[in-house]
Protein backbone atom coordinates (compact mmCIF):
# COMPACT_ATOMS: atom_id res chain seq x y z
CA UNK A 1 0.00 0.00 0.00
CA UNK A 2 1.65 3.36 -0.99
CA UNK A 3 2.22 5.65 1.74
CA UNK A 4 1.66 8.42 -1.11
CA UNK A 5 -1.86 7.78 -2.74
CA UNK A 6 -4.26 8.46 0.04
CA UNK A 7 -7.47 6.24 -0.49
CA UNK A 8 -10.77 7.62 -1.73
CA UNK A 9 -14.37 6.29 -3.25
CA UNK A 10 -14.65 6.27 -7.30
CA UNK A 11 -17.10 9.27 -7.22
CA UNK A 12 -14.35 11.33 -6.42
CA UNK A 13 -11.78 10.78 -9.22
CA UNK A 14 -11.42 13.63 -11.33
CA UNK A 15 -8.66 13.80 -14.28
CA UNK A 16 -6.40 15.43 -12.10
CA UNK A 17 -6.37 13.75 -9.06
CA UNK A 18 -5.93 10.47 -11.36
CA UNK A 19 -2.70 12.65 -12.59
CA UNK A 20 -1.85 13.72 -9.19
CA UNK A 21 -2.54 9.60 -8.05
CA UNK A 22 -0.16 8.84 -10.96
CA UNK A 23 2.73 11.39 -9.75
CA UNK A 24 2.56 9.74 -6.66
CA UNK A 25 2.42 6.53 -7.40
CA UNK A 26 5.62 7.03 -9.66
CA UNK A 27 7.33 8.97 -6.85
CA UNK A 28 6.66 5.88 -4.22
CA UNK A 29 8.07 3.35 -6.58
CA UNK A 30 11.32 5.52 -7.13
CA UNK A 31 11.62 6.09 -3.35
CA UNK A 32 11.20 2.66 -3.08
CA UNK A 33 14.11 2.01 -5.07
CA UNK A 34 16.36 4.69 -3.56
CA UNK A 35 15.37 3.77 -0.14
CA UNK A 36 14.09 6.68 0.71
CA UNK A 37 12.63 7.47 4.54
CA UNK A 38 9.42 8.29 5.46
CA UNK A 39 10.08 11.93 6.51
CA UNK A 40 11.85 12.43 3.28
CA UNK A 41 9.13 11.23 0.82
CA UNK A 42 6.80 13.02 2.36
CA UNK A 43 9.07 16.34 1.68
CA UNK A 44 9.00 15.82 -2.07
CA UNK A 45 5.13 14.47 -2.15
CA UNK A 46 4.19 17.85 -0.58
CA UNK A 47 4.57 20.72 -3.14
CA UNK A 48 6.57 23.90 -1.52
CA UNK A 49 3.71 26.44 -2.14
CA UNK A 50 0.05 26.43 -4.32
CA UNK A 51 -1.35 29.27 -4.68
CA UNK A 52 -5.00 29.39 -6.29
CA UNK A 53 -6.26 32.69 -6.83
CA UNK A 54 -9.97 33.78 -8.45
CA UNK A 55 -9.41 35.67 -12.12
CA UNK A 56 -12.27 38.07 -12.88
CA UNK A 57 -12.77 38.65 -16.66
CA UNK A 58 -14.49 41.45 -17.87
CA UNK A 59 -16.35 39.90 -21.31
CA UNK A 60 -16.86 42.28 -24.52
CA UNK A 61 -21.12 42.64 -23.65
CA UNK A 62 -19.82 44.18 -20.23
CA UNK A 63 -20.82 40.93 -18.29
CA UNK A 64 -18.32 39.78 -15.10
CA UNK A 65 -17.15 36.11 -15.10
CA UNK A 66 -14.54 34.91 -12.67
CA UNK A 67 -12.24 31.91 -13.30
CA UNK A 68 -10.03 30.07 -10.84
CA UNK A 69 -5.99 30.45 -11.58
CA UNK A 70 -3.88 28.30 -9.98
CA UNK A 71 0.58 28.25 -9.43
CA UNK A 72 2.30 25.67 -7.79
CA UNK A 73 5.78 25.28 -6.83
CA UNK A 74 6.43 22.00 -6.16
CA UNK A 75 10.41 21.65 -5.32
CA UNK A 76 13.31 24.21 -5.31
CA UNK A 77 15.86 22.45 -3.86
CA UNK A 78 17.99 22.44 -7.18
CA UNK A 79 17.34 26.24 -8.53
CA UNK A 80 14.39 28.36 -9.14
CA UNK A 81 10.87 26.65 -9.90
CA UNK A 82 10.02 26.16 -14.07
CA UNK A 83 6.97 25.08 -15.78
CA UNK A 84 4.23 25.67 -17.84
CA UNK A 85 0.95 27.83 -17.59
CA UNK A 86 -2.14 26.18 -19.32
CA UNK A 87 -5.13 27.64 -20.37
CA UNK A 88 -8.10 24.83 -20.27
CA UNK A 89 -11.49 24.24 -18.80
CA UNK A 90 -10.62 20.78 -16.80
CA UNK A 91 -7.38 22.32 -15.09
CA UNK A 92 -7.95 22.30 -11.43
CA UNK A 93 -5.55 22.50 -8.12
CA UNK A 94 -4.50 18.81 -8.62
CA UNK A 95 -3.45 18.76 -11.87
CA UNK A 96 -0.86 21.29 -11.59
CA UNK A 97 0.20 19.95 -8.67
CA UNK A 98 0.61 16.93 -10.35
CA UNK A 99 2.30 18.59 -13.48
CA UNK A 100 4.66 20.36 -11.21
CA UNK A 101 5.82 17.63 -9.87
CA UNK A 102 6.74 15.78 -13.32
CA UNK A 103 8.47 19.15 -13.67
CA UNK A 104 11.11 18.47 -10.67
CA UNK A 105 12.10 14.83 -11.87
CA UNK A 106 12.21 16.41 -15.54
CA UNK A 107 14.55 18.65 -14.99
CA UNK A 108 16.66 16.44 -12.12
CA UNK A 109 16.58 14.37 -15.19
CA UNK A 110 18.42 16.00 -17.72
CA UNK A 111 20.45 17.98 -15.65
CA UNK A 112 19.08 21.00 -15.46
CA UNK A 113 19.10 23.62 -12.38
CA UNK A 114 15.36 23.93 -11.83
CA UNK A 115 13.40 22.97 -9.73
CA UNK A 116 9.37 22.15 -10.93
CA UNK A 117 6.61 24.21 -10.81
CA UNK A 118 3.32 24.82 -13.07
CA UNK A 119 0.49 26.97 -13.41
CA UNK A 120 -2.83 27.30 -14.93
CA UNK A 121 -6.53 29.14 -15.27
CA UNK A 122 -10.19 26.84 -15.85
CA UNK A 123 -11.00 27.91 -19.15
CA UNK A 124 -11.41 27.20 -22.22
CA UNK A 125 -9.26 29.97 -24.34
CA UNK A 126 -11.18 29.56 -27.66
CA UNK A 127 -14.45 30.90 -26.26
CA UNK A 128 -12.86 34.63 -25.78
CA UNK A 129 -11.62 37.07 -27.34
CA UNK A 130 -8.29 38.25 -28.29
CA UNK A 131 -8.76 41.14 -25.81
CA UNK A 132 -10.94 39.13 -23.12
CA UNK A 133 -7.79 36.32 -23.60
CA UNK A 134 -5.29 39.31 -22.82
CA UNK A 135 -6.79 41.09 -20.14
CA UNK A 136 -7.78 37.73 -18.14
CA UNK A 137 -3.99 36.86 -18.48
CA UNK A 138 -2.84 39.72 -16.79
CA UNK A 139 -5.35 39.77 -14.08
CA UNK A 140 -4.28 36.26 -13.59
CA UNK A 141 -0.28 37.33 -13.37
CA UNK A 142 -1.12 40.36 -11.22
CA UNK A 143 -2.40 37.57 -8.81
CA UNK A 144 0.66 35.12 -8.99
CA UNK A 145 3.13 38.15 -8.94
CA UNK A 146 4.57 37.64 -5.94
CA UNK A 147 5.51 33.84 -6.88
CA UNK A 148 7.46 34.67 -10.03
CA UNK A 149 10.46 36.51 -11.30
CA UNK A 150 13.58 35.35 -13.39
CA UNK A 151 15.05 34.29 -10.11
CA UNK A 152 12.24 32.31 -8.18
CA UNK A 153 9.56 30.96 -11.35
CA UNK A 154 9.74 31.00 -14.99
CA UNK A 155 6.56 30.21 -16.72
CA UNK A 156 6.54 28.99 -20.08
CA UNK A 157 3.69 28.31 -22.53
CA UNK A 158 1.17 24.51 -22.18
CA UNK A 159 -1.73 24.01 -23.46
CA UNK A 160 -4.03 26.62 -24.82
CA UNK A 161 -0.93 29.28 -24.23
CA UNK A 162 1.49 30.51 -26.88
CA UNK A 163 4.39 33.00 -28.00
CA UNK A 164 1.51 35.88 -27.47
CA UNK A 165 0.38 34.96 -23.92
CA UNK A 166 4.34 35.10 -22.71
CA UNK A 167 4.45 38.35 -23.94
CA UNK A 168 1.68 39.44 -22.17
CA UNK A 169 2.92 37.86 -18.81
CA UNK A 170 6.05 39.48 -19.93
CA UNK A 171 5.00 43.02 -20.26
CA UNK A 172 2.79 43.01 -17.01
CA UNK A 173 5.91 41.53 -14.66
CA UNK A 174 8.12 44.60 -16.07
CA UNK A 175 5.36 47.22 -15.97
CA UNK A 176 5.32 46.33 -11.73
CA UNK A 177 9.16 45.66 -12.03
CA UNK A 178 9.11 49.13 -13.68
CA UNK A 179 11.99 48.09 -16.43
CA UNK A 180 12.10 45.17 -18.92
CA UNK A 181 12.56 42.00 -17.38
CA UNK A 182 12.58 39.32 -20.29
CA UNK A 183 13.93 36.48 -17.94
CA UNK A 184 10.58 36.31 -16.55
CA UNK A 185 8.80 33.86 -18.93
CA UNK A 186 10.64 31.56 -21.71
CA UNK A 187 8.50 30.46 -24.72
CA UNK A 188 8.47 34.19 -26.00
CA UNK A 189 8.44 35.93 -29.53
CA UNK A 190 12.08 36.58 -30.80
CA UNK A 191 11.83 40.18 -31.02
CA UNK A 192 11.10 40.23 -26.57
CA UNK A 193 13.88 37.54 -26.04
CA UNK A 194 12.87 34.32 -27.15
CA UNK A 195 15.15 31.95 -28.42
CA UNK A 196 16.18 29.87 -31.79
CA UNK A 197 14.51 26.34 -31.64
CA UNK A 198 12.26 27.03 -28.54
CA UNK A 199 8.81 26.56 -30.93
CA UNK A 200 9.71 23.34 -31.76
CA UNK A 201 12.12 22.26 -28.64
CA UNK A 202 9.93 19.62 -27.43
CA UNK A 203 8.35 18.07 -30.44
CA UNK A 204 12.70 17.92 -31.32
CA UNK A 205 13.11 16.22 -27.80
CA UNK A 206 10.38 13.74 -28.69
CA UNK A 207 11.76 12.83 -31.95
CA UNK A 208 15.02 12.34 -30.94
CA UNK A 209 13.52 10.32 -27.62
CA UNK A 210 11.89 8.31 -30.50
CA UNK A 211 15.15 7.68 -32.85
CA UNK A 212 17.27 6.73 -29.56
CA UNK A 213 14.79 4.16 -28.79
CA UNK A 214 14.26 2.49 -31.78
CA UNK A 215 17.78 1.43 -32.22
CA UNK A 216 17.62 0.78 -35.88
CA UNK A 217 17.11 3.21 -39.03
CA UNK A 218 13.70 4.88 -38.91
CA UNK A 219 12.96 3.85 -42.89
CA UNK A 220 9.71 2.54 -42.93
CA UNK A 221 8.29 2.82 -39.39
CA UNK A 222 5.29 3.45 -38.51
CA UNK A 223 4.15 5.70 -36.38
CA UNK A 224 1.03 7.28 -35.06
CA UNK A 225 0.25 10.15 -32.95
CA UNK A 226 -2.63 11.33 -31.07
CA UNK A 227 -2.78 14.97 -30.42
CA UNK A 228 -1.89 16.58 -34.07
CA UNK A 229 -1.16 20.12 -31.52
CA UNK A 230 1.58 21.99 -30.96
CA UNK A 231 3.63 19.11 -29.73
CA UNK A 232 2.00 16.32 -31.99
CA UNK A 233 2.46 17.98 -34.81
CA UNK A 234 5.81 19.15 -35.25
CA UNK A 235 6.66 15.93 -33.36
CA UNK A 236 4.82 13.41 -36.48
CA UNK A 237 6.74 16.46 -38.88
CA UNK A 238 10.53 15.71 -37.42
CA UNK A 239 9.98 12.00 -37.55
CA UNK A 240 8.65 11.96 -41.27
CA UNK A 241 11.57 13.81 -42.57
CA UNK A 242 13.67 11.08 -40.74
CA UNK A 243 12.19 8.77 -42.64
CA UNK A 244 9.35 7.02 -40.70
CA UNK A 245 5.99 6.52 -42.22
CA UNK A 246 3.30 8.64 -40.16
CA UNK A 247 0.10 6.65 -40.97
CA UNK A 248 -2.43 8.18 -38.53
CA UNK A 249 -3.07 11.11 -36.82
CA UNK A 250 -5.86 12.50 -34.39
CA UNK A 251 -6.98 15.99 -32.38
CA UNK A 252 -9.76 17.10 -31.22
CA UNK A 253 -11.96 17.10 -34.28
CA UNK A 254 -10.97 13.71 -35.54
CA UNK A 255 -8.80 11.33 -36.71
CA UNK A 256 -7.05 10.32 -40.57
CA UNK A 257 -5.32 7.32 -41.36
CA UNK A 258 -2.82 6.42 -44.53
CA UNK A 259 -1.40 3.41 -44.88
CA UNK A 260 0.89 4.33 -47.06
CA UNK A 261 1.77 7.63 -45.27
CA UNK A 262 0.52 11.15 -44.55
CA UNK A 263 1.80 13.88 -46.65
CA UNK A 264 2.42 15.67 -42.85
CA UNK A 265 3.35 19.36 -44.16
CA UNK A 266 -0.06 19.17 -46.26
CA UNK A 267 -1.97 17.96 -43.39
CA UNK A 268 -0.24 20.51 -41.36
CA UNK A 269 -1.76 23.23 -43.92
CA UNK A 270 -4.47 21.68 -43.84
CA UNK A 271 -5.08 21.43 -40.20
CA UNK A 272 -4.25 25.41 -39.66
CA UNK A 273 -6.94 26.46 -42.32
CA UNK A 274 -9.77 24.34 -41.48
CA UNK A 275 -9.20 24.26 -37.35
CA UNK A 276 -8.47 20.43 -37.36
CA UNK A 277 -7.36 17.51 -39.57
CA UNK A 278 -11.12 16.07 -40.06
CA UNK A 279 -11.88 16.05 -43.40
CA UNK A 280 -8.32 16.20 -44.87
CA UNK A 281 -9.39 14.59 -47.98
CA UNK A 282 -5.74 12.79 -49.05
CA UNK A 283 -6.72 10.27 -46.15
CA UNK A 284 -9.28 8.19 -44.32
CA UNK A 285 -11.45 9.13 -41.48
CA UNK A 286 -10.86 7.12 -38.46
CA UNK A 287 -12.32 6.88 -35.08
CA UNK A 288 -10.74 8.55 -32.30
CA UNK A 289 -10.43 5.60 -30.03
CA UNK A 290 -9.09 3.32 -32.53
CA UNK A 291 -6.01 5.20 -33.22
CA UNK A 292 -4.54 3.89 -29.67
CA UNK A 293 -5.36 0.56 -31.16
CA UNK A 294 -3.55 0.64 -34.34
CA UNK A 295 -0.81 -2.18 -34.91
CA UNK A 296 2.39 0.44 -36.26
CA UNK A 297 5.69 0.38 -34.72
CA UNK A 298 5.74 3.41 -32.65
CA UNK A 299 2.68 5.31 -30.58
CA UNK A 300 2.91 8.45 -29.33
CA UNK A 301 0.43 10.40 -27.23
CA UNK A 302 1.01 13.60 -27.24
CA UNK A 303 -2.73 15.36 -26.17
CA UNK A 304 -3.48 15.20 -22.55
CA UNK A 305 -2.93 13.10 -19.72
CA UNK A 306 -4.57 10.02 -19.11
CA UNK A 307 -5.27 8.93 -22.65
CA UNK A 308 -3.84 5.27 -22.35
CA UNK A 309 -5.88 3.43 -19.24
CA UNK A 310 -6.10 -0.15 -17.79
CA UNK A 311 -9.61 -0.23 -20.44
CA UNK A 312 -7.63 0.32 -23.61
CA UNK A 313 -4.11 -0.50 -22.82
CA UNK A 314 -4.92 -4.25 -23.58
CA UNK A 315 -5.51 -3.50 -27.25
CA UNK A 316 -2.83 -1.53 -27.96
CA UNK A 317 -0.44 -3.01 -30.09
CA UNK A 318 2.86 -0.62 -30.51
CA UNK A 319 5.57 -1.85 -29.09
CA UNK A 320 6.99 1.45 -28.63
CA UNK A 321 5.22 4.21 -26.99
CA UNK A 322 6.59 7.23 -26.62
CA UNK A 323 5.22 10.16 -24.13
CA UNK A 324 4.91 13.43 -25.80
CA UNK A 325 2.22 14.25 -23.71
CA UNK A 326 2.43 14.61 -19.64
CA UNK A 327 0.98 11.65 -18.11
CA UNK A 328 -0.50 9.85 -20.54
CA UNK A 329 -0.47 6.60 -19.29
CA UNK A 330 -2.53 5.37 -16.46
CA UNK A 331 -0.09 3.24 -13.79
CA UNK A 332 -2.63 0.27 -14.08
CA UNK A 333 -2.21 0.77 -18.40
CA UNK A 334 1.92 1.17 -17.86
CA UNK A 335 1.56 -2.71 -16.04
CA UNK A 336 -0.08 -3.99 -19.24
CA UNK A 337 1.70 -2.53 -21.74
CA UNK A 338 4.99 -3.23 -19.78
CA UNK A 339 3.84 -7.18 -18.92
CA UNK A 340 2.80 -7.59 -22.63
CA UNK A 341 6.60 -6.85 -23.54
CA UNK A 342 6.23 -3.15 -24.71
CA UNK A 343 8.82 -0.20 -24.37
CA UNK A 344 7.80 3.07 -22.77
CA UNK A 345 10.40 6.48 -22.32
CA UNK A 346 8.15 8.05 -20.28
CA UNK A 347 7.06 11.68 -20.09
CA UNK A 348 9.79 13.20 -18.07
CA UNK A 349 12.40 11.87 -20.39
CA UNK A 350 10.57 12.09 -24.04
CA UNK A 351 8.82 15.47 -23.60
CA UNK A 352 12.17 17.20 -21.92
CA UNK A 353 13.27 19.06 -25.01
CA UNK A 354 11.12 22.37 -23.91
CA UNK A 355 12.45 22.71 -21.13
CA UNK A 356 15.91 22.27 -21.96
CA UNK A 357 15.64 24.87 -24.39
CA UNK A 358 13.57 27.10 -21.99
CA UNK A 359 16.48 26.89 -20.08
CA UNK A 360 18.86 28.00 -22.73
CA UNK A 361 16.35 31.02 -23.54
CA UNK A 362 16.47 31.87 -19.71
CA UNK A 363 20.63 31.96 -20.02
CA UNK A 364 20.55 33.94 -22.94
CA UNK A 365 18.27 36.52 -21.45
CA UNK A 366 20.00 36.32 -18.48
CA UNK A 367 23.38 37.15 -20.13
CA UNK A 368 21.72 39.36 -22.73
CA UNK A 369 23.43 37.01 -25.13
CA UNK A 370 22.11 34.67 -28.03
CA UNK A 371 23.04 31.92 -29.26
CA UNK A 372 22.58 30.35 -33.32
CA UNK A 373 19.79 27.52 -33.99
CA UNK A 374 22.40 25.22 -34.52
CA UNK A 375 24.08 26.28 -31.49
CA UNK A 376 20.47 25.79 -29.62
CA UNK A 377 19.73 22.39 -31.19
CA UNK A 378 23.37 21.17 -30.38
CA UNK A 379 23.01 21.30 -27.00
CA UNK A 380 19.23 19.93 -27.00
CA UNK A 381 20.66 17.10 -28.72
CA UNK A 382 23.55 16.12 -26.07
CA UNK A 383 20.81 16.78 -23.04
CA UNK A 384 18.21 14.46 -24.68
CA UNK A 385 20.75 12.03 -25.88
CA UNK A 386 22.80 12.25 -22.42
CA UNK A 387 20.08 11.14 -20.45
CA UNK A 388 18.55 9.03 -22.85
CA UNK A 389 21.84 6.72 -22.25
CA UNK A 390 21.61 7.30 -18.63
CA UNK A 391 18.26 6.20 -18.40
CA UNK A 392 18.47 2.82 -20.42
CA UNK A 393 21.55 1.89 -18.84
CA UNK A 394 20.30 2.34 -15.52
CA UNK A 395 17.32 0.66 -16.37
CA UNK A 396 19.34 -2.43 -18.22
CA UNK A 397 21.71 -2.49 -14.85
CA UNK A 398 18.76 -2.76 -12.17
CA UNK A 399 16.19 -4.96 -13.88
CA UNK A 400 14.11 -1.66 -14.14
CA UNK A 401 11.64 -0.08 -16.98
CA UNK A 402 12.88 3.23 -18.61
CA UNK A 403 9.78 4.93 -16.68
CA UNK A 404 11.28 3.35 -13.04
CA UNK A 405 14.73 4.22 -14.00
CA UNK A 406 14.28 8.15 -14.85
CA UNK A 407 12.53 8.17 -11.83
CA UNK A 408 15.12 7.16 -9.95
CA UNK A 409 17.55 9.32 -11.28
CA UNK A 410 15.18 11.93 -11.16
CA UNK A 411 14.25 11.88 -7.82
CA UNK A 412 17.20 10.82 -6.13
CA UNK A 413 19.04 14.33 -7.13
CA UNK A 414 16.12 16.30 -5.97
CA UNK A 415 16.82 14.05 -2.59
CA UNK A 416 20.52 14.45 -2.66
CA UNK A 417 19.91 18.19 -3.21
CA UNK A 418 17.40 18.45 -0.50
CA UNK A 419 19.53 16.47 2.34
CA UNK A 420 22.85 18.62 0.99
CA UNK A 421 21.37 21.80 1.93
CA UNK A 422 19.38 20.73 5.22
CA UNK A 423 16.18 21.63 6.77
CA UNK A 424 15.63 25.23 8.01
CA UNK A 425 15.90 25.90 11.04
Amino acid sequence: MSILVPSKTPALITPGRQALDSALHHLDQAAEHLGLDHGLRRVLATPRRSLTVSVPVRREDGRLDVVQGFRVQHNVSRGPAKGGIRFHPGTDIHEVTALAMWMTWKCALVGIPYGGAKGGVAVDPTGLTTRELERMTRRYVNEILPLIGPEKDIPAPDVGTDEQTMAWIMDTYSVSAGYSVPGVVTGKPMTLGGSLGRSGATSRGVQIATLSALGRSPEGVTVAVQGFGKVGALTAQYLADAGCKVVAVSDITGAVYASGGLDIAGLRTWAAENGGVHGYRNADALPLDDLLELDVDVLIPAALEGAITEANAPRVRARLIVEGANGPTTPEADEILTAGGATIVPDILANAGGVIVSYLEWVQNMQAYSWSSGEVELKLRDLMESAFSEVKSMAAARGLTLRQAAHVIGVGRVAEAHQMRGLYP
